[in-house]
């Protein structure tokens, strides 16, 4: 989706590849009486389990001549070595004690995306096709109006990246797509090694909390500190020492340098927006009939969780703390509270890194949108694509959000010209 030099692509699960050049995986198989399949099959699934080739059937069944023969993957074939004597000890003696012929052959390495890769990947050996059971908004494509909220909120992240201190570090904005309201949003976590912990032992950042919508105090900067890096330039990453997730373990190594303040190795940007989503639930949605103000930092309570629609309690009896309307129903309230971060998107600047893209997962996170490939440690896209594991049970959609070249060096004035516009 294209909109004014902007562009939302869609990052599948993996990476694009044609129908007839989808990479494949040698074998050894074997042709087996139709009486001993079950046998034979019951036995290799124990001592030779296809475990990284579940798409792919172990049986393959054909009609030659009005006769039916078949055929059966014993085990993976060594890729320098397709010699018999290399197969395990235990396919080998029943290779043997059932005087089977074993044979090399290809299948396909990765499972189907489309009935197209589907009909090619069949005619090496039989595969499954499972199309995706869900139907994310925006994979086929954003309407104008979606795409200006993208755009927008976009914006937001940008300028919350640029940190009080002229340095670039990743931001991160959890939004309700039902309201397109902000849940909460945050920083990476910047620490001083000699500032006395917090009451959770965790120290605070200086600037972790550039909460909610464009109003707050570190939205309307005059300044515009830092540079952020230009689409597609992989450059200068090194420069960018700020942004937790392209140096996750970066951190190990700043307590050796002369440096006052370090990257705390858990509060990337994305997992302190997380814990701050999480509060302001305890906040609005307390477990028990008595809301303990000492449960909850005061600095987490979101400005822009008053009010939200989203997240309002069904119940009339309120408290008032700390500005938060709070419910005293209890019970009503663990009914209507939402299930973790299910159904809302998550805004990055920087393609999160594996830990922040696995936290997403379990949060429920229902698309994420980022700014900037992570070749360094990228979990979304550039090194891995977490997406697209099929062992989760949770799958979110992910996009790229391509910025034209002016809005990178005009970040201040189109988040004001936001805000201007609510």
């Amino acid at each position: 989706m294209t909109n004014n030099n902007w562009e939302i692509v869609h990052i599948p699960g993996r990476p694009p590849i044609p129908p007839s050049q989808q990479p494949a995986v040698d074998v050894f198989a074997s042709v087996i009486e139709p009486k001993l399949a079950n046998t034979i099959v019951r036995k290799l699934n124990q001592i030779a389990p296809l475990e990284n080739l579940r798409h792919v059937k172990r049986v393959r069944k054909r009609c030659l001549e009005g006769d039916t023969q078949l055929s059966v993957i014993l085990c993976l074939a060594n890729k320098d070595d397709s010699e018999l004597d290399s197969m395990p000890k235990d396919v080998l003696e029943l290779v043997n004690s059932y005087q089977l012929n074993a044979f090399t052959t290809k299948v396909c390495k990765y499972s189907a995306t489309s009935k197209e890769e589907w009909e090619e990947q069949c005619k090496l050996w039989p595969t499954s096709f499972h199309p995706p059971t869900y139907n994310i908004e925006g994979i086929s494509g954003f309407i104008d109006e979606d795409s200006k909220m993208v755009f927008k909120f976009m914006k937001f992240v940008l300028q919350l990246a640029k940190s009080p201190d002229r340095q670039v570090v990743n931001a991160a904005v959890i939004i309700d797509p039902s309201v397109n309201q902000v849940i909460a949003s945050a920083c990476d976590g910047i620490n001083s090694w000699d500032s006395p912990l917090n009451r959770n032992g965790i120290e605070r950042s200086s600037f972790v909390h550039a909460e909610a919508l464009p109003s707050h105090p570190l939205a309307n900067r005059s300044s515009s500190p830092g540079k952020l890096l230009s689409n597609g330039s992989t450059d200068d990453l090194e420069k960018y020492y700020g942004v937790s997730c392209l140096h996750p373990w970066q951190w190990s190594q700043q307590k050796l340098s002369s440096q006052t303040y370090y990257w705390h190795p858990l509060r990337h940007a994305a997992m302190v927006a997380i814990e701050d989503s999480a509060a302001r639930d305890r906040c609005l949605f307390p477990s028990t009939g008595h809301f303990y103000e000492e449960s909850v930092p005061v600095d987490l309570l979101l400005s822009s969780t008053v009010g939200s629609p989203a997240k309002k309690s069904k119940t009339n009896p309120t408290k008032v703390i700390n500005g938060v309307n709070a419910p005293t129903d209890s019970l009503h309230s663990d009914s209507s509270r939402p299930y973790l971060c299910t159904g809302y998107d998550m805004y990055l600047a920087w393609e999160p890194c594996i830990m922040c893209a696995m936290a997403l997962i379990h949060q429920r996170i229902r698309r994420v949108f980022y700014a900037f490939p992570n070749p360094n440690a990228g979990a979304l896209g550039s090194v891995h694509r977490l997406q697209g594991e099929r062992s989760l049970n949770h799958h979110y959609a992910v996009f790229r959000v391509v910025l034209p070249e002016e809005v990178l060096g005009s970040v201040e004035p189109l988040v004001a010209e936001t805000a201007d516009s609510e």
